[in-house]
Parts: structure tokens; sequence; C-alpha cells
């Protein structure tokens, strides 16, 4: 009740952060969307325009405002919202769901790599008006430089400095497309979806003009993966003020583009043309400036996603950073660089943002597919009622469908770039997830109680040197009362490791993002300990702090005793050295895998060399760890046919 109190808390520092770092691919739209949909060499229609806008009303009225901010955020894990967290609450129920996780998950990734640049270009190609050979390209990269290095302060801090420019920019938003409607007031017109059904069936292409209406409203989803850095209330009284803001601002870019009727647009942008001759050029530098913020939903939404999917082992094991205390709000270093080498070279393929257009859109059509599928079996496994569940997947498949077709048109002109791109993202995922599998199934476990006596043995044999007084392993074994098999033979084979109290521990990630939970199975009082820590997806598994506490709770309640065993030390009540072993996997040459496990085993293993190591992911302290590395063997090779001869 608390995280629910929490999450649909108003404030007005929240709202400035939700206005900072939530709406700023949405809110940018105006830029570049009616110019889109009209075109420029066509000449201008008024039943075109009021078509045209009329999709973009009932685009997003339909998708953001109540698919999104009125449904979807309901389904909050714990304050958390996006693809994996979504899918996090319904995975138990059917495990088919794993194919949408992972399609809208790295659909959601290369749409952060296309917004940025488009994001960006669009504003900063408007100062050509005023000087018309400004080379753009190399001040659309500097100003990604500078958004990508700002990343590591936190999206608090980002929030709460780019807040008041947004704020400053929907203002403006709002303004201007009221002083153009004033001329106009008819234009208003358009929202009658009588519009709508006119232009996409007497207006011929008008369906394939969907794709460039669906911009309108492609930063929907990024709104629902942020909503763990602002909260759900925030977002949605927020989002009446932006609505009212970006509605404005379209119609009165309509009213703009109909006193043009008979002429074809060309060069000009219908946003710049609202803007009187005085105040353009502080019309473009907030533009710009705004502009540079759009990019800020998507990057926050990417590290997001990336920490979700890592605990639910869809993504390589990478450092997450947490630079404020404040819940939900973190910093992923390798993501965001990755991010701005794809945005680079977007830029760079693409030098122009009118080009950009044809690879925007599409990736997010299929993040947006997928989370309706996936809300749709949240509210089924929810027990909403079975008809309005219906009508919903129903009328959205059939909605985003149309978009996503539209969208395909785009393809040979640049949509190749956002699907190859979430391509490599999605099969990174599928081979992290199915390397997981392999290696579980494979993983050998044995009960620990069958040992407790060679344990002891082993602990009191002053024959063997002493190893360490506290011996920590770190487990994958789920169940309290076994062990992996290679834990054993560390032990016991490789080098026997005496120690005067041995512990294992295996942390378990739930489905709830905040979990922090413990319990110790005490196998042999003072000899064998099993720690399980229960941790939600979103916690840093800091191993070496949580593990201390437990010792701290365990000693206070007198359940173990860790002072040294060595009689000069004892005497003295010195604590006893802890030493922590970590089992690191490798792929052993004895195995005969069929090719698909082979090749997915093979690229595991390659792409774990580049990600954090096991130590310093369980967050342990590098100068007690040892790392062990023991091989992998999968279905060892048999029957070796070796001949021995005379000599």
């Amino acid at each position: 009740m608390d995280d629910k109190r929490h999450l649909d808390k108003v404030s007005a520092a929240g709202l400035l952060v939700a206005l900072g770092i939530i709406y700023g691919d949405i809110g940018t739209s105006p830029l570049y969307v009616l110019r889109a949909v009209v075109g420029t060499d066509q000449p201008i229609q008024e039943d075109i325009v009021r078509g045209a806008l009329s999709c973009i009303f009932w685009t997003i009225t339909l998708q953001t405002t109540i698919k999104y901010v009125i449904l979807v955020l309901r389904a909050d894990n714990r304050g958390e919202g996006g693809t994996f967290a979504l899918y996090a609450l319904v995975r138990r129920h059917a495990r088919w769901l794993t194919i949408p996780a992972i399609i809208g998950g790295s659909a959601l990734l290369a749409d952060s790599i296309i917004t940025p640049p488009i994001s960006v270009s669009s504003a900063i190609e408007g100062l050509r008006i005023l000087y018309p050979d400004i080379p753009t390209v190399p001040i659309v990269l500097g100003i990604l430089a500078f958004l990508f290095l700002i990343q590591t302060f936190g999206t608090s801090v980002v929030g709460t400095a780019f807040g008041p420019i947004m704020l400053l920019w929907f203002t403006m938003l709002g303004t201007l497309g009221v002083l153009a409607i004033a001329d106009d007031l008819s234009i208003l017109q358009s929202v009658n979806p009588y519009y709508v059904y006119h232009f996409l069936t007497d207006y011929p292409g008008a369906f394939w003009l969907l794709g460039a209406v669906f911009l309108s409203t492609t930063g929907a989803e990024a709104l629902y993966a942020d909503m763990g850095h602002t909260g759900r209330g925030n977002i949605r009284i927020s989002w009446v003020f932006v609505k009212a803001c970006l509605l404005l601002n379209y119609f009165g870019q309509g009213a703009f583009v109909e006193s043009l009727a008979g002429q074809p647009l060309g060069e000009r942008n219908p946003f710049y043309g609202l803007m009187p001759e005085w105040f353009l050029f502080a019309g473009i530098v907030i533009a710009t400036m705004a502009t540079v913020i759009a990019s800020q939903a998507m990057i926050t939404g990417a590290f997001t996603l990336i920490s979700e999917a890592i605990r639910l082992n869809f993504w390589p094991k990478v450092r997450l950073r947490y630079p404020t205390n404040k819940k939900g709000q973190l910093y992923v270093p390798s993501i965001n660089w990755l991010l701005f080498a794809g945005c680079v070279g977007v830029v760079l393929y693409f030098q122009e943002s009118s080009r950009m257009e044809a690879a925007y859109g599409l990736a997010i059509t299929l993040t947006m597919l997928m989370t309706t599928i996936l809300f749709s079996y949240y509210m089924y496994s929810h027990k909403y009622n079975a008809w309005f569940v219906m009508l919903f997947l129903v009328f959205y498949l059939l909605v985003e469908t149309s978009f996503l077709i539209a969208n395909l048109a785009k393809f040979t002109h640049g949509g190749w770039v956002s699907v190859l791109i979430a391509g490599i993202m999605a099969g990174i995922m599928i081979i992290w997830l199915n390397a997981n599998k392999i290696k579980l199934r494979l993983t050998e476990y044995v009960k620990i109680d069958q040992y407790i006596q060679p344990f002891k043995e082993l602990s009191r044999d002053i024959s063997i040197p002493k190893y360490a007084t506290h011996l920590v392993f770190m487990s994958n074994a789920a169940r309290a009362a076994e062990i992996e098999s290679k834990v054993i033979y560390s032990i016991f084979q490789k080098r026997p490791k005496r120690a005067d109290i041995y512990w294992f521990i295996h942390v378990d990630t739930t489905d709830d993002p905040y979990t922090m939970e413990y319990k110790v199975n005490t196998i042999a009082p003072d000899d064998v300990y099993k720690v399980t820590f229960r941790l939600g997806f979103r916690i840093e598994q800091r191993i070496n702090l949580f593990f201390r506490r437990v010792i701290e709770d365990m000693v206070k309640n007198k359940e173990v005793d860790i002072t040294s065993r060595y009689e000069s030390l004892s005497r003295q009540n010195v604590i006893g050295d802890f030493r922590f072993v970590v089992l690191e996997k490798f792929l052993s040459f004895e195995n005969d895998l069929p090719l698909r496990e082979r090749i997915v085993m093979d690229v595991y293993f390659f792409v774990k060399n580049f990600t954090t190591p096991e130590d310093r992911w369980f967050g342990l302290d590098s100068s007690a760890v040892k790392i062990e590395k023991v091989p992998l063997v999968i279905r060892p090779v048999e029957n070796v046919k070796l001949k021995r001869i005379d000599t």
C-alpha cells in the first residue's frame, strides 16, 4: 500500500522531473510530423490537412492517452514500468510470453538509438533558415556527446535541470498554436473522426501515410518505461498539460498549412512557420534544447530496460550504477556508450533528419504491439472483464498492425536499419536466455547433508594447510539442501580447502523489483551453512555488504561463533578471515554439442569475456575473492577409439 501511495503521489518537483525526462520524444514530434504527412512536393489540399490533423488527434488520444496513460500505467511492478516489468508480472502464467517480451524489449532499444539523432537533427537543421550553409552534422554529434556525458549524474539531476526547459518548450508550443488557431477557428473541426474516414478512403495512398502519423505517438512507450523514475501520478497529471500543448500546436500548424492551399510546402517547416520573424532565432534555440532533451526519455528507458533484462537472464551482466539514493534511478555505463556509438553511426549514415524518418517508428510499432499482447494477458490473469480484454486486444492489434504495415513501406528506405539493430539486440537476448537454460540443465547437484562428515573431518585435518577460517562459495543451487557437484570437487579434490566453517550463498532474483530478504539453513551447526538471498530484479547485488549483515544478525542471535579457532587468536577474540570462491565456467573441449547449442555457447562465452566479472557483479571484495575456473562439460565424447601399439 505504501508503494501504491508513493507511486500515485503528485508533487511540483515530480511534475518538473517528469517534464524533463519523459516527454522529450513525444513532445518534439511537432517539429516533423505534419510536414512528413502532408509532404513537400504535392499542392496542399484542405481535406488532406484536416484528415492528417484528425489522424494525429485520434492517434495521440487512442494510443497515448487511453492505452498508456489510463490503462497500461496500471500494470506497475512495485512502481516499475516497461516491457520487462510487465513481463515479470505475467511470465509465471505462460512461458510463450517470453517471445513478445524479447521482441518488445529489443525494438525499444533499437528506437533508443534512432530517437536522439532524428530529434536533435530536426532542430539543428532549423538553423538553415538563418544560416543556409551551416554544417549541421558536427553540431549534432557535439550535442549528442554532451547529452550522453551528463547521464552519469543520474536522471534526478538531469530531470531537474531539463524540467524548466521543457516547461518553457510546451508553453511555447501551446502559445504559438493558439495564436495561429485564432486566425482560423474552423481548423478545430478536424477533431471530428469523419475526417479520418474521409482521409483514408478518398485520398490515394493515405494508408501509407499512417507511418508518418504514427510518429506523433512514438514517445508513449518511453512514458511507460520511465514510470519508475517519476511515478504514475506525476505522469498522469503532467500529461494533461503536455497533450493540450501538443494538440494546440498541431492545429496551429494545420491552420498555417491551410493558408498555403494550392502551393507545395517545399522547404518550409510548418513548425517554424508559426513563429514571427523576430522570434525565430529564440524559437530555434528553444527547439534545439528541447530536442536534446527528447533523447532523455529513451536513454533512461533503455537503462531501466537493461537492468530488468539482466535480472531476467535476457542480457549479459554489465555494471549498474545508482547515482542517487532515489528509488528507480540508475545509470548503465556500457549501454550509455553503446547507445552513443549507435547514434553517431546513424547520424553519419543518414546525414539528414528527413532521411532518418524512414528508420524511425518501425521498431517502436513492434514494441507497442508486444505491449498490447503482454498487457492483455496481464488483464486476463488479473480477472478483468473478459469482454473488455478481448475488445482491447482486438482493437489495438488492428490499429497497431495497420501502423506496422504502413511503416514497412519505409523498410528499403532506411527502415532496415532499425530492424537490423532490433535483430541484433534480440539475438543477444535469445542467446543469453538459451545459454542459461543449457547451463542450468547440465549442472549437476548433490545433497549437502551427505557430505557433512567429510566437511567436519576436513575442517579438523591439521595435515592440510588452512585455506580460510570462513570459506564462502557462491552457488546456483536454488534448493536449500543442494549444492553443485563442482563445488564439492573444488573443496575436496581440486585443491583440498580446509576451513573452520563452510558457507554457501545462493541469490534468488524475484519478480518483485525491490525484495530484500534472506534465509539461513543450518546444515551442521558451526560447520556448514547455506544462506539464500531473495533480491528484487532492481536491487544491486552487493553480496559482500549483505552477507556481513547476515553474519552480524547470526552472531547477535548466538547462532554461530565467528571467532578464529587458532588458540592464540581465539584468546584475543579475533574474528576469523572470510574468503569467497566464485566458480567461473568455461566451455571445455570435451563435448559433443549439437550445432545449434555449440553456436549458442560459443557466442555466450565470447560475449561474456567483455562483461562484468562474477565477483564484481556480486559486489564482492576483490582482495578476498578467489576466481576458480571449472569446465562446463556438455555431453562428453564417448567411445574414444585409441589404440596402444608396442614399442
